[in-house]
């Protein structure tokens, strides 16, 4: 028996106009092709870009200035786009990526790409929400799965593409053209949903102010986590006073936040819509999905690097079943949770899935297998990726009035966001125990993924060191994932809506 959602639902809500569901499905989907590839094309770039602007003391960020902004304005897009539209806030999300990606690559120092990434992160922050807020305006909760694969599956083909084309555009002409290739897909992306999506005019007459003290308070909050956990272990050792101090200010804005929430007549995050179960389990699973996929993932290329000795080339091939095992199931699976209008089965399976895959990666690497075995591995964790992402997208989207469409889409994004760099932060410690037992340099050459200026002795070290911590980075992985699995075991029962409002039928 099914249970309708916990929150009261909106009688008035408004409805979105008839749209052209193909053209805002395409626009959506280049959409998170644009945020998917600048989240990783840039990485293998940065050589090149330090020769010619120099600033290799700030090189880190480049990728952090990005991830800052994007992350920050998750939930801001959400709210936003719930009481002006989805589509306006598209031609904001898209211009700030385009300008952010046409000044990066006419950039003419470090100080200024870094400024530029952010403002470029600004963009990738909408683009992230709107494509999949997008895809609930136009179909019912029932029809989201075959649709949210599909969304899932370009994202983790873009993720892995984003490497290898960006080393294919500095080969062939220049590290500019990194940024310079977003333009035309932005424009299509914007032209598509320009003619597709059509927003209610009954949202813009709504009074419904935004919550700017919410907005500074969660942006403090984020950009002091977000940095505490990048230079933590790094710049200063986690028992340092500047982790205490870094750690209070986190404290300090997160009980003002929510405190401002709880008050605001309109505030930034309902928390109200955490007493509703699912949605509620809905964010905590996807933090620890992302925190599980980003902990184990990030830094398997390096294990195929150090311990098994393969090139960066080669490294980067080894994570092609993930991509196939993902797009697999998010596309194939999707079809399937449509016609049975419920995807509890599937998610519990696809967790279940990640679980053993990620604990396999842990105990293959304890025993020293060969390369071929974490083929099997690799897919596997594909396949329950595939299964669970874009089920729990829809679940959490099902569980909120349609009112609450963008918000809860926003939240989605941003714990996700946070949960990856939690994951990357908490396999980075590991990893920076393990090396703090080796000699200076040797560890140092570890650390920068250089081993020509190893002797062989030196080199079987840092093999030995990376074996071990990389092997209780899955580990860990793995555990989070079992206990997201617990959570996935309390959530109740319901069936996904054939509206695309709030009417259950």
């Amino acid at each position: 028996m099914s249970e309708s959602p916990a929150v009261p639902l909106i009688p008035n809500s408004p409805q979105p106009k008839p749209a052209r569901p193909r053209a805002v499905l395409a626009g959506a989907l280049l959409a998170m092709v644009l945020a998917a590839l600048d989240q990783n094309i840039v990485n293998t770039a940065l050589p090149r870009i330090v020769a010619d602007l120099g600033g290799l003391a700030h090189l880190s960020w480049v990728v952090t200035a990005f991830m800052l902004t994007a992350t920050i304005t998750t939930t801001l897009y959400g709210r936003l786009s719930d009481i002006h539209g989805r589509r306006p806030l598209f031609f904001v999300a898209i211009g700030l990526f385009v300008v952010g990606s046409l000044a990066c690559g006419l950039a003419q120092n470090m100080t200024q790409l870094i400024l530029l990434r952010a403002v470029q992160g600004l963009g990738a922050g909408g683009l992230l929400v709107l494509a999949q807020s997008a895809i609930g305006d136009v179909f019912s909760p029932r029809e989201r799965p075959r649709y949210q694969g599909l969304i899932t599956g370009v994202f983790a083909l873009a993720s892995v593409a984003g490497p290898l084309v960006g080393g294919g555009i500095t080969m062939l002409w220049s590290w500019r053209w990194v940024f310079f290739v977003n333009l035309p897909i932005a424009a299509l992306a914007l032209l598509l949903i320009a003619t597709g999506l059509k927003d209610a005019k009954a949202r813009a007459r709504v009074a419904r102010p935004l919550d700017l003290a919410g907005v500074l308070l969660l942006s403090g909050w984020t950009a002091t986590l977000l940095l505490l956990l990048a230079w933590g272990g790094s710049r200063f050792p986690w028992g340092s006073p500047e982790t205490l101090g870094f750690s209070l200010i986190v404290a300090g804005l997160f009980v003002l936040f929510v405190r401002r929430e709880r008050r605001a007549p309109e505030p930034l995050v309902r928390i109200a819509l955490l007493a509703n179960k699912t949605y509620a389990r809905g964010l905590a699973i996807g933090g620890m999905m992302t925190f599980a996929m980003m902990g184990s993932t990030v830094f398997l290329p390096l294990y195929f690097q150090l311990v098994l000795g393969m090139n960066p080339a080669l490294a980067g091939a080894m994570l092609i079943p993930q991509v196939v095992g993902m797009m697999l199931t998010s596309i194939v699976g999707g079809r399937i949770v449509s016609r049975l209008g419920s995807g509890r089965l599937f998610l519990r399976a696809g967790v279940v899935l990640e679980v053993v895959a990620l604990a396999s990666l842990g105990a293959f690497a304890n025993f020293g297998a060969s390369a071929p075995t974490f083929l099997v591995s690799t897919f596997v964790l594909g396949l329950g990726m595939g299964m669970g992402m874009p089920n729990l997208t829809v679940t959490v989207q099902n569980a909120v009035p349609y009112r609450e469409l963008g918000a809860a889409t926003g939240m989605m994004t941003f714990i996700r966001s946070l949960g990856g760099a939690l994951g990357v932060a908490a396999s980075g410690t590991i990893m920076a125990q393990f090396l703090a037992h080796m000699g200076s340099g040797a560890a140092a050459v570890a650390r920068g993924g250089g081993l020509e200026a190893l002797t062989d002795l030196e080199r079987a070290a840092v093999a030995a060191i990376y074996h071990d911590a990389l092997m209780w980075c899955f580990f860990l992985s793995a555990a989070v994932m079992t206990l997201a699995f617990g959570l996935i075991l309390g959530l109740p029962h319901t069936r996904l809506r054939d509206q695309v409002d709030d009417r259950t039928v």
